[in-house]
């Protein structure tokens, strides 16, 4: 005879700070009454840690010093010398730092996970077999909710997941990869986009409502490009950001769409072109000094992408003070400048982030 399963959420009260706050009991754990998770998908922006515990080369790990060595005093994976953007939302949220989802152990999945990997583009094709594309992320998020059914039940699971946030950043490796040779640059920017939407399907079919997705970057700013074409330290390369360009207005029309089309979909679409332009050619408006080049490097601007001395460059120069620069790589930002643009992406109004900013999609 089969023994119906039941779930029993309580409700209960603990004592935090003098006050009494309302939780609920999801299995064996006990959630504020509003809690409300962060699962995390994209690229080296987002990722925590993920690629430490997959077969893949130096350009997409971070697992070495001088990588973290500000905050976390040793080299976690991230691509920052310390936290980066997630570890600030899930702050702001009130959540613990949200995980690797490939981290070894055991993960209780009720605060959220990170799937995102370095190196990831939308399109499998891109750094294929070395890196977890978005499509095998959101299998991995399959498995989660397959998880937490199996300890919590369908109530409670369909619960967390309706009211957790997805923060998705995809697309540079895409674009910097340049698997777009063989075809038009607006069937390819089509292709990003589609894929990253389907994504987005996904989750919401898998139970997913609210999501924070952030645009291309003004990528033509970057070290990186500055250094390749020989360009000046304080002059972005327009034709580098065309791309990105497209993207963001293909992007910004698809969510508009699935805004009328799929049932209970509500956004944050983040203008990280505009912010980080603004951050990188005016860094002294947001406290910070040097927006041109990077803290730690090699070449002109160290724009090279030899932090670390593991990848194809070995010879690299570190600077003394990360928090006072816009890049602490050739690429990725310093956890100085994460923080600003976790700051705009929390509660900026909406010329930086529409319709709702991560802070009303939290707390709705």
């Amino acid at each position: 005879m089969a023994i119906k399963k039941f779930n029993f959420c309580f409700l209960t009260f603990f004592l935090s700070y003098g006050m009494l706050i309302p939780t609920l009991s999801l299995g064996n754990i006990c959630l504020p009454k509003e809690h409300v998770a962060l699962f995390v998908f994209g690229d080296s922006l987002f990722d925590v840690g993920n690629n430490n515990y997959i077969n893949t080369t130096g350009n997409n790990l971070a697992n070495y010093s001088p990588y973290g060595e500000t905050f976390f005093k040793y080299p976690t994976g991230r691509f920052s010398d310390g936290r980066v953007i997630p570890d600030f939302i899930a702050e702001y949220a009130k959540l613990p730092l949200i995980q690797p989802y490939l981290f070894p152990g055991s993960q209780e999945y009720v605060n959220g996970i990170n799937f995102a990997s370095a190196g990831a583009g939308a399109l499998v094709e891109t750094h294929k077999g070395l890196v977890i594309d978005l499509h095998t992320q959101l299998t991995y998020f399959k498995n989660v909710k397959k998880i937490l059914r199996e300890k919590h039940g369908d109530e409670e699971t369909t619960t967390l997941l309706a009211r957790a946030v997805y923060l998705i950043t995809i697309g540079s490796n895409d674009y910097f990869a340049e698997n777009f040779t063989v075809y038009t640059h607006e069937k390819y920017v089509s292709m990003v986009v589609g894929n990253l939407t389907t994504v987005i399907k996904g989750i919401h079919e898998m139970g997913g409502r609210k999501f924070g997705i952030l645009n291309q970057p003004s990528l033509g700013c970057f070290p990186i490009i500055k250094a390749v074409i020989n360009g000046t330290k304080d002059a972005c390369r327009e034709e580098y950001s065309s791309s990105a360009k497209l993207h963001n207005i293909v992007l910004s029309v698809e969510l508009q769409k699935l805004e009328k089309q799929i049932k209970g979909f509500k956004y944050s679409y983040f203008n990280f072109f505009d912010i980080s332009f603004e951050v990188i050619n005016n860094p002294s408006n947001f406290g910070l000094k040097e927006g041109g080049a990077a803290c730690c490097g090699s070449g002109p601007y160290k724009g090279y992408y030899s932090c670390g001395g593991k990848r194809e460059v070995k010879d690299y120069d570190l600077c003394e003070m990360p928090s006072e620069y816009v890049f602490f790589d050739a690429i990725h930002p310093t956890e100085s400048a994460s923080k600003i643009i976790s700051q705009f992406m929390w509660s900026g109004n909406q010329s930086i982030i529409g319709p709702y900013n991560l802070k009303t999609l939290f707390e709705g």
